[in-house]
């Protein structure tokens, strides 16, 4: 059934130094990446690539797969189908992971939010199949979810064969999309309480305690470096999509196919030591702000709050002094909403325009799950609306 939808929304005029579109210059003083196979640079929160070099390559990613797998479980915990207090039993499959791992045994019970650690700061190739067949029930059907997440997002040069990233024929990405699956899971601002994490123990205390160090150095010697995930095999070499956040301004860098660690935290260093100099960033909403009312007459309550998804900053060039209006507006799907709306389900979108051109979309969502009214509520509000509307 066809819902009656109401919308109260705002739209906003925002005076900024606004640097919409930065394009990737291909001088010598900006190669800053010489020896690895593909790199980008990437402002978070816009979406703009402030540099690139071979971005739509295909290759390995080896472990930063891994940030593919973090995304799926992040919408499993919003979602609230899964909880980090949740205890996982062990199977056979995950404990017989190879490659990177934290030593999980089978039948073993380990919580979620230990399970998140061990992916996140050791790179645990166990751990990561333990949440997938959590998630999915199996790894084959957690890598179609995965695949269908790249689809939805839409990136036409990735694929995924497993959620840990070992080698495996038909998987690959590129620098350009490993970028936008950090975009995407960083709409998740708790992922990096885990990623910068750079030591901690699972079953502490214990006779089999393990200790996890993080996988990538640079989350414990700069100060703005907070994730995500280093990746390696013989064939990959070294990458590392990282990302961090100076004021209001988060970046994403991804590296691959450098020859060794050095060279790929000092390409990283580079790249973001570029974005803080050169661009700076302005926010105009935290991620969770209301902007705008649904009014739904058959849900239980009447009115619900429309909240943004991530946080939304716009991007400043520093050399750049003009003045720039922007425009703000909220479109709702009002024609496609129905009821049940799960809370997180994206119920419309927030639009910044410039001059009338659209340059920057974000997905909003419902601040609480929307149910049908029961009977009875439906009769209340149905008499109170003809007491309302007639004359006495």
């Amino acid at each position: 059934m066809r819902q009656y939808v109401t919308v109260i929304g705002m739209s906003l005029l925002i005076n900024l130094v606004m640097m919409p579109f930065v394009q990737a210059e291909d001088t010598k003083q900006n190669e800053l990446v010489e020896e690895a196979k593909a790199a980008l640079l990437l402002d978070r929160d816009t979406g703009t690539i402030l540099y690139e070099k071979n971005a739509e390559e295909e290759l390995p990613p080896a472990s930063m797969t891994k940030i593919m797998t973090l995304l799926l479980i992040m919408e499993a915990l919003e979602s609230e189908s899964l909880t980090l207090e949740e205890e996982i039993t062990i199977s056979e499959s995950a404990a017989s992971m190879g490659g990177s791992q934290v030593f999980l045994e089978a039948g073993e019970v380990m919580s979620v939010e230990d399970l998140v650690k061990a992916i996140a700061i050791a790179s645990g190739n166990d751990a990561s199949v333990a949440l997938a067949e959590r998630i999915a029930g199996t790894e084959k059907e957690f890598v179609k979810q995965m695949n269908d997440k790249v689809e939805e997002l839409g990136l036409n040069h990735t694929k995924f064969a497993n959620a840990s990233g070992l080698p495996a024929k038909e998987h690959y990405t590129t620098a350009h999309d490993m970028a936008m699956i950090a975009k995407e899971l960083l709409k998740y601002e708790k992922i990096v309480n885990y990623t910068s994490i750079y030591e901690d123990y699972l079953r502490k205390g214990e006779e089999n305690e393990f200790w996890l160090v993080n996988t990538n150095k640079l989350v414990h010697f700069s100060p703005y470096i907070d994730g995500l995930k280093t990746g390696y095999t013989s064939k990959a070499k070294y990458g590392l999509t990282a990302t961090a956040k100076k004021d209001d301004m988060r970046v994403v860098s991804v590296v691959m196919g450098a020859d060794n660690t050095e060279d790929r935290n000092e390409m990283t260093m580079k790249l973001i030591d570029y974005a803080f100099q050169q661009f700076e960033s302005e926010k105009v909403y935290d991620k969770g702000d209301k902007v705008a009312e649904l009014e739904l007459q058959q849900a239980e309550d009447q009115v619900y709050d429309v909240v943004t998804s991530e946080q939304i900053s716009l991007l400043q060039d520093k050399q750049q002094t003009d003045e720039k209006p922007l425009q703000t507006d909220v479109h709702l799907y009002d024609e496609d909403i129905s009821l049940p709306i799960e809370k997180g389900d994206t119920i419309g979108e927030l639009v910044i325009s410039q001059d009338g051109e659209v340059i920057q979309q974000s997905d909003l969502h419902v601040a609480k799950q929307v149910n049908y009214a029961n009977y009875f509520t439906l009769w209340k509000r149905s008499i109170g609306f003809i007491t309302k509307h007639t004359d006495i």
